[in-house]
């Protein structure tokens, strides 16, 4: 139940900046600023149905840069979350936040408050990229706030994109790269999505910005999965939650409401291409894979198996103890 979320959005209150892909009104699915008397209700909802599950989830304010909203406002919201976490009713309190709104006087005042995870957007760790999406720091600033929320004992997590205006693949790997030598805890991997009301979207109309469609975006993501997993840091999420609002507003970029399945789908798709061609394998073949896996090594729509069958395999899958994630076994039946 680790990283479950009771959510607080607090939309987009205390940027100094608008990025250029932001619309924090229809990404959070919310525009009213919340109360602490909206907070307590907020968790007293949760503890209806999570039970004995409520002592490892984390109240999370999310949806703007919680550490640059008005400080008593703050204070507030913190004040009606921290005495379920004291009294051992929730595991601890999340916070997403700019990394230049980090220092140790508000990291002194997070701690004070039960804090346990901070989430930093670091999006790309280019000052370039930063730069054209008008986020208004810079890299380093990432690393001096990551080094902070370390030193001060907090759970530490990153957040990053794909497709942003000026960046590519090569770009989003360097960033992952990056982000890594910090040591998160946790990592977001958000492809851009272009939503009205934005930059982008100008950008976009323009002619000036071309997005990443959705097949280059599962690519890439499968290919940062498997590259935190392999340095054993956890991606919690995978592309923006399926809020309406998102698809009301949605213009153009690699949105999909099942987009983590669709790029694991492609770790699998990747691994047993590699598995046939370097075995010369055809012909039917059972597929091995980790438990509970299935459907991800059978794509959607049966998409892996219609792959695997062009390169001459008539394949089918099962699941297997022992097996590790990303991992398969590819058994020949061919005599």
């Amino acid at each position: 139940m680790r990283h479950a979320n009771i959510a607080v959005f607090v939309p987009h209150a205390g940027c100094p900046h608008t990025c250029s892909f932001c619309n924090q009104k229809t990404i959070s699915g919310c525009s009213a600023q919340p109360t602490a008397a909206d907070v307590t209700q907020t968790i007293e909802n949760a503890l209806s149905y999570l039970g004995n599950r409520a002592k490892d989830a984390e109240i999370a304010f999310f949806g703007g840069s919680f550490t640059a909203i008005d400080r008593q406002y703050m204070i507030s919201l913190l004040e009606a979350a921290k005495p379920y976490i004291d009294s051992g009713r929730l595991y601890g309190i999340r916070c997403s936040t700019r990394p230049d709104c980090i220092d140790e006087e508000v990291l002194e005042l997070l701690k004070s408050y039960s804090v346990t995870s901070i989430e930093l957007g670091a999006q790309s760790m280019s000052d370039r990229v930063l730069r054209l999406n008008e986020r208004g720091h810079r890299a380093q600033d990432v690393v001096k706030a990551a080094q902070l929320v370390r030193q001060y004992g907090f759970e530490l997590g990153l957040q990053m994109m794909t497709g942003l205006y000026g960046d590519d693949d090569e770009g989003a790997v360097y960033t992952a790269q990056e982000i890594a030598k910090l040591g998160p805890d946790t990592v977001r991997i958000y492809p851009t999505v272009v939503l009205r009301g934005t930059k982008l979207a100008e950008l976009y109309v323009n002619g000036e910005y071309r997005p990443q469609p959705l097949e280059g975006a599962v690519g890439i993501c499968a290919a940062l999965l498997r590259f935190f997993y392999e340095r054993g840091i956890d991606v919690i999420k995978l592309g923006l939650h399926a809020e309406d609002g998102v698809e009301r507003d949605y213009l153009a970029g690699a949105y999909h409401p099942a987009l983590r399945e669709l790029a694991e789908g492609r770790i699998y798709l990747d691994e047993a291409e590699r598995q046939i061609k370097e075995k010369g394998i055809s012909g039917r073949i059972t597929v091995l894979c980790p438990k509970g896996e299935i459907s991800k090594v059978v794509g959607q729509h049966r998409c892996n198996i219609l792959r695997l069958s062009q390169l001459g395999c008539d394949a089918k899958v099962s699941a297997r103890e022992g097996i590790g994630k990303y991992s398969l076994e590819i058994i020949s039946e061919q005599k």
